[in-house]
């Protein structure tokens, strides 16, 4: 890995950080995008990021339940290989769609609890309304974005 590379997996990774995500998470995936392939093997990543395995592991166990990479097995080796999907902010997005409804249930037992005419109920009415937004826009949004990245 240049130099040039690693500055980059380090700033993006930094951002990705202050976005919320953990920072060994955020090294593995950053440096999962700069590669050619997407794709590498835990001991490639150990090595690239100078880190142990175990740090390995936790990351891409986290990366794969958030649903930004997968783990598959090259056939005939016993060997994991960690990929991005094809369009891994779509699938991470599309994954996260029925969140957006239990977020809303759970705001709304949310104004019952503190009253419907308060201001942190009419914050949380809010709120709600904003979750029930994004879950009626967001597949046509997604739907308009494969759209625009087909030939």
């Amino acid at each position: 890995m240049t130099e040039e590379v690693s500055r980059f997996v380090e700033r993006f990774a930094s951002v990705l950080v202050d976005a919320g995500m953990p920072r060994m998470p955020s090294r593995v995936f950053a440096l999962l995008l700069a590669t050619d392939s997407g794709r590498l093997t835990s001991v490639e990543l150990a090595e690239r990021l100078q880190v142990s395995p175990a740090a390995i592991s936790g990351a891409v166990r986290y990366l794969t339940q958030v649903s930004l990479i997968s783990r598959e097995r090259e056939p005939g080796s016993r060997k994991d290989v960690y990929r991005l999907h094809d369009d891994q902010w779509y699938e991470a997005i599309v994954r996260r769609e029925p969140l957006l409804t239990r977020w809303e249930r759970a705001v709304l037992d949310g104004i019952d609890a503190v009253g419907p005419d308060t201001p942190a109920g009419r914050r949380l009415r809010d709120t709600a309304s904003f979750f029930e937004f994004l879950a009626i826009e967001m597949p046509a949004l997604l739907t308009r974005w494969r759209e625009q990245r087909s030939p």
